[in-house]
């Protein structure tokens, strides 16, 4: 027996089949693990050209610290391509938290569900959390993620935008109105509305930000005082001064350690097609407010420049958020249009860039305990958060984190998600030289020579 189990095992077909199975055994338990790790934790990858099954980073840490328990109710039909979107797009939501639950509601099978909710339009998704409730129509991160924040939370925040001073206007549809702000505002769950210290003497204590967006006429000594009591007392202030503004607030401004003057930034850093008073940004400063912008371009296209006064830095700390290209420079001479030759820098005249375009001062100490930090954010342009440029690459990203940061809402600084649709290649002018260098002249140079030294070689064969 024993010599005939020796010989059986000596066989090769034996060995051969032995390792067959060790082998089927060892990928088995391989699996096995390999499932078991898969189902407790969650790995997703996203080929897609636009990555639109990759949520932003702003909605991803949204979804980290979600304080409470939210449930989605979809109301779409079984056959809908719209149910596939929810359920892609929130599939992604709960790989990223375990407080949210959805369910799927065909109006049809289940109608009496559909009128207690009253749903009248069809494809709506229904957000409940506490007592709150908000409704989107739209499966996309933007709508949804801002929902969330809006069902998540039980307090708006108020914006107030000042008037009086030929402000851009929040109900203004045109370029160069500020309904696209407006409408941005309320979808972050901000209540936003208007105020004039004209006909109010006072600040609604319930103001979480005081914006004063584009003043072109003279702010009174009377309204900068209620300013200054506003600020001293723990509020916090958004300023977006034009250059040649007669708001007449430098003195204000200096009592913050800010100061800016009448001279405009041009920059050849600038889109395709744009012209040097439309500076564009990438480069930004270490703050809360921009640490989620990375190489994203803001403009600025009518801009001044924003420093600080060293002599206030034992009251404030000094924060710059945008910096215009090393290529710029600051002139006081009537800035150029598109029609005229691109100005060339004056070392008589000039400041050389970089130049801080947007900054923020916050107290080192409060006035009392129970006040917030005074905090004053100024921007030397007024048109990039206008109808006209809000939806330029970062343009709205930062005008909202900046609103959200000083309405002390940190979950919204980075709330702003990329948008997933293929969009336009925005090049600077350097950009586009260096494209067009490698394209037209480069590389068909290159295999020009390369061919001319082939030929050549086999010639001397």
């Amino acid at each position: 027996m024993t010599e005939l189990f020796r010989e059986f095992s000596t066989r090769r077909a034996t060995r051969l089949g032995l390792s067959s199975v060790l082998i089927v055994v060892l990928m088995g338990t391989i699996l096995g693990i390999l499932t078991f790790l898969a189902a407790r934790h969650s790995i997703r990858w996203d080929f897609s050209e636009t990555k639109r099954f990759t949520l932003a980073p702003q909605t991803a840490r949204l979804l980290r610290e979600l304080p409470r328990e939210v449930k989605v109710t979809v109301f779409t039909s079984d056959q809908s391509p719209v149910r596939l979107e929810y359920r892609d797009l929130i599939d992604s939501y709960r790989a990223h938290s375990a407080k949210l639950t959805v369910e799927f509601v065909d109006p049809e099978k289940k109608p009496g569900v559909t009128r207690q909710y009253g749903i009248t339009r069809p494809d709506t998704a229904v957000l409940e959390s506490g007592k709150q409730e908000t409704r989107i129509t739209s499966a996309s991160e933007q709508e949804l993620t801002n929902a969330l924040i809006r069902v998540s939370k039980d307090e708006k925040k108020t914006v107030y935008f000042l008037t009086g001073h030929a402000e851009h206007p929040l109900e203004d549809g045109s370029k160069e109105g500020y309904s696209f702000l407006k409408e941005a505002l309320e979808r972050q769950g901000y209540t936003v509305r208007s105020l004039s210290l004209y006909e109010s003497t006072t600040i609604p204590t319930k103001a979480s930000v005081l914006v004063l967006a584009g003043p072109q006429k003279p702010v009174s000594p009377a309204e900068q005082v209620r300013l200054a009591d506003y600020v001293r007392t723990g509020g916090r202030l958004l300023l977006l001064l034009d250059p040649g503004s007669r708001a007449g607030l430098e003195s204000t401004l200096a009592a913050w350690g800010l100061r800016t003057d009448n001279r405009t930034v041009l920059d050849t850093q600038t889109i395709l097609g744009g012209d040097l008073t439309m500076p564009v940004v990438n480069t930004y400063g270490t703050h809360e407010i921009t640490q989620d912008l990375g190489q994203v371009f803001t403009m600025f296209p009518h801009a001044r420049p924003v420093s600080f006064l060293d002599s206030k830095g034992n009251e404030w700390v000094f924060h710059p958020l945008a910096k215009s290209s090393p290529r710029s420079w600051a002139t006081p001479e009537t800035p150029p249009d598109r029609t005229t030759q691109p100005r060339d820098f004056n070392p008589q005249k000039d400041t050389q860039g970089p130049l801080t375009l947007a900054a923020l001062v916050v107290a080192r100490a409060n006035p009392s305990e129970n006040a917030r930090q005074s905090a004053v954010l100024l921007v030397g342009d007024s048109d990039f958060a206008s109808n006209a440029f809000l939806d330029f690459s970062g343009n709205t990203d930062f005008i909202l984190h900046a609103v959200a940061w000083l309405a002390e809402e940190k979950d919204l600084v980075t709330i702003a998600p990329k948008d997933t649709t293929l969009g336009t290649l925005l090049l600077t002018a350097a950009q586009s030289n260096a494209l067009f260098m490698l394209q037209v002249l480069g590389l068909p140079g290159f295999f020009l020579l390369a061919g001319f030294a082939v030929w050549r070689h086999r010639r001397r064969l």
